[in-house]
């Protein structure tokens, strides 16, 4: 309800703060009087303290929630409040009554066009696109006399918020009284006539006896039913309490899906047992059962016949559609052989038409093809691989792979010689320039140990032969040069042999390591060979026995390791992945 106080609107709030001094500006509260008014509220709910007054003397209940006993911000309250929830005073309800009226002001009729109003109708509240009467042959501008009547104009200072959204301002009740009066007339107009055709026809009330007869049909009391006699419509919303409910079929959570806001179940709730037998199989049996299909084809039929200018109905003429539609279909097969039959007369290929069957055509058979972990045929045979137009595997100058089949430093080669020329003669397995094995290392020094030494020979000789080379040059620089590059020689020199002889301790404390493990490798040899002499079961119990006893292991071959270099992966090979 409006309070009928004097709201101040933010925009000028807003305006006016600048203007305000600093010693108007309210002081926000300390923690302290917040748990003062705090202690003061759980006071006054307790009864120790007395309760809060408003303007007017009257107490405020203190159990009353804040959301209703605080006033809102626009209403413009000093202090403590519940006027705004009070019904208003009797003054202000009779300004309701005495508000300006709405609509036309019929206390002036104006007869002349008046500048600046309306062209269409000529009045001065709006203009000609706002006006809202129909558009004049003859506009208001040039006409002789105008009865169009102005507005209400109704001034925003005089009415609040409420009443100027108010859809029933100035409404007059008294009005409706006119709307009553004229039906009344319509009423006893039908009476008169009603009584003057029976006077005429006394027959004539038989018939109109009979055409009332839907009169009362509303008050037929029927279960499950909804009856209209103003829509001539019976509508079953409810079903009878005798029939069991289809969520009651079946209470297994999993079965057939229910739709409680449509109150439906496509699927059938028993699905073991046989939709012919059952008492309910759902919905949608019901919809693609017995002559449904052919009456959806029928009404599909008759859409597509009316569409090409052939008038026939399938619920006014169903005898008709039904020839019309076996016509049809006999029609059109025979045209459908009669074209294949013309066909094959002109181009032929007859024999072509007696295709074997689709699983010969398929190439389904009944073979049985075993595959392990690693795609390898186990039983069975494989299928053959799918072939191009192109020669394949076909290999030359003595080489097994094809040229690209190596990839390193980006060049192409062939990966069973690595060689980089194309069509060049293969001469077998060797490593290109610039390639580096990384972390792949050929167990070529277990199998030859003598080259192993013979390398090891060699390294120690290269270094001392550059150990002499520095210290022969040493003297020379030593006379050539001044005295403190000389100093710094000597360190660089202390230097390099400190280097050196942590090197040799190095290269003896691994050849100690090779000793070693060379003379455990022989002691197991040893341990082998005399194990081979005996059979295991003697030896042994099959619980005790170490893996792989029942096999000889021995040293690979230069032919294995030779194999073994050719069908090693390489990591720095870019065609890896498409191996």
């Amino acid at each position: 309800m409006s309070s009928g106080a004097i709201r101040t609107p933010v925009s000028q709030i807003i305006h006016n703060k600048d203007d305000q001094d600093a010693e108007e500006e309210p002081k926000k509260k300390s923690r302290e009087d917040w748990r003062k008014a705090k202690e003061l509220e759980e006071a006054r709910k307790a009864g120790t303290a007395p309760a809060a007054v408003d303007e007017e003397g009257r107490d405020i209940n203190p159990h009353i929630p804040q959301y209703i006993s605080n006033a809102p911000w626009y209403y413009g309250s000093q202090g403590p409040t519940l006027k705004h929830q009070r019904p208003q005073h009797e003054d202000e309800r009779g300004q309701l009554d005495n508000r300006a009226p709405k609509g036309l002001d019929t206390t002036r009729l104006v007869t002349k066009f008046r500048k600046g109003a309306c062209e269409n109708c000529g009045a001065m509240t709006h203009k000609r696109k706002d006006c809202l009467e129909r558009p004049r042959k003859v506009q208001a501008k040039y006409a002789e006399s105008i009865v169009v009547h102005d507005e209400h104009i109704v001034s925003d200072a005089s009415i609040n918020y409420d009443e100027k959204r108010d859809r029933w301002s100035s409404y007059d009740p008294a009005n409706h009284r006119e709307i009553i009066e004229e039906y009344e007339k319509v009423e006893e107009a039908k009476r008169q006539l009603k009584a003057e055709k029976l006077k005429n026809d006394p027959d004539a009330e038989i018939s109109d006896e009979e055409g009332n007869e839907d009169k009362y049909v509303d008050e037929v009391d029927m279960p499950g039913t909804k009856v209209d006699s103003k829509q001539r419509i019976t509508v079953r919303n409810l079903r009878i309490r005798e029939d069991t409910a289809k969520y009651l079929r079946n209470l297994d959570p999993n079965s057939a899906y229910y739709d409680p806001k449509t109150r439906s179940m496509r699927d059938n709730p028993n699905p073991a047992v046989p939709a012919e037998e059952a008492e309910f199989a759902g919905e949608n049996f019901v919809r693609f059962s017995g002559d449904t299909t052919a009456q959806a084809t029928a009404q599909l039929f008759a859409w597509e016949a009316h569409g090409k200018g052939v008038d026939v109905h399938l619920l006014a003429e169903p005898t008709k559609l039904e020839l019309l539609q076996k016509e049809y279909e006999q029609k059109k097969e025979q045209f459908k052989s009669s074209t294949k039959t013309d066909i094959v007369e002109k181009y032929g290929g007859e024999e072509h038409l007696q295709v074997p069957s689709k699983s010969l055509l398929l190439a389904q058979t009944e073979e049985y093809v075993e595959y392990s972990r690693s795609g390898k045929v186990i039983k069975g045979i494989e299928k053959p691989k799918a072939r191009s137009i192109y020669e394949e595997d076909v290999y030359i100058n003595n080489h097994t792979t094809i040229w690209g089949s190596y990839w390193n430093a980006g060049r192409w080669g062939y990966k069973c010689c690595k060689s980089f020329i194309k069509n060049s003669y293969c001469v077998g397995m060797q490593e290109p320039e610039g390639y580096s094995e990384g972390t792949m290392n050929p167990p070529a020094a277990v199998a030859n140990p003598d080259a192993l030494a013979r390398v090891q020979a060699e390294e120690q000789q290269t270094e001392k032969a550059a150990v002499e080379s520095e210290v022969d040059s040493a003297p020379s620089s030593e006379s050539s040069e001044e005295e403190e590059e000389v100093v710094q020689e000597s360190k660089k020199s202390k230097k390099k042999s400190k280097k050196r002889e942590k090197k040799k301790k190095a290269k003896e404390q691994r050849k100690n390591k090779k000793k070693h493990k060379e003379a455990k490798e022989k002691e197991r040899e040893v341990a082998k060979s005399s194990r081979s002499s005996k059979p295991v079961s003697e030896e042994l119990d099959d619980r005790k026995r170490p893996y792989n006893s029942m096999y000889d292991v021995k040293a690979p071959t230069e032919d294995e390791i030779e194999e073994w270099k050719k069908k090693r992966t390489r990591t720095e090979d870019p065609m890896l992945q498409f191996l």
